[in-house]
């Protein structure tokens, strides 16, 4: 499975971007599907979470309120919806993809990078303030 993000880019704090995930699978609706993020000198750390029915989500707390994942079936497509942007979200945002046998339950597993098989490319996001 390939994963290809894009989207990035410079904006100022308070503006938004949308960033997708395509990718290449063919049984696109058997994987669960998230964003992490690393910003230079830091850890990758996790930022959002969707099921492969796309009802169940999960936000670290620094972005609920701002942030909106989503997926599309038809276009094989996950998305990530910033909006209120700040200086500490500059990073790269990279997308990952598991196998999950649950459709909609998302567990505090699914925030662990161990649970991906799968990961792209990630795109530079940068908040000017």
């Amino acid at each position: 499975v390939q994963l290809q993000a894009s989207g990035g880019g410079l904006v100022q704090a308070g503006g938004s971007l949308r960033l997708s995930c395509s990718t290449s699978a063919v049984t696109f609706d058997m994987y669960t599907l998230a964003w992490f993020r690393q910003a230079p000198g830091k850890e990758r750390e996790f930022v959002a979470v969707i099921s492969r029915s796309g009802t169940g989500t999960k936000y670290i707390d620094s972005v609920k309120g701002r942030f909106t994942i989503s997926r599309d079936s038809a276009k094989k497509t996950m998305y990530l919806q910033m909006n209120n942007l700040k200086s500490e979200d500059t990073a790269v945002y990279i997308c990952a993809a598991g196998v999950s046998v649950s459709p909609s339950t998302i567990s505090i597993a699914w925030t662990k990078s161990q649970e991906y098989r799968y990961w792209g490319q990630g795109t530079q996001v940068t908040v000017s303030s």
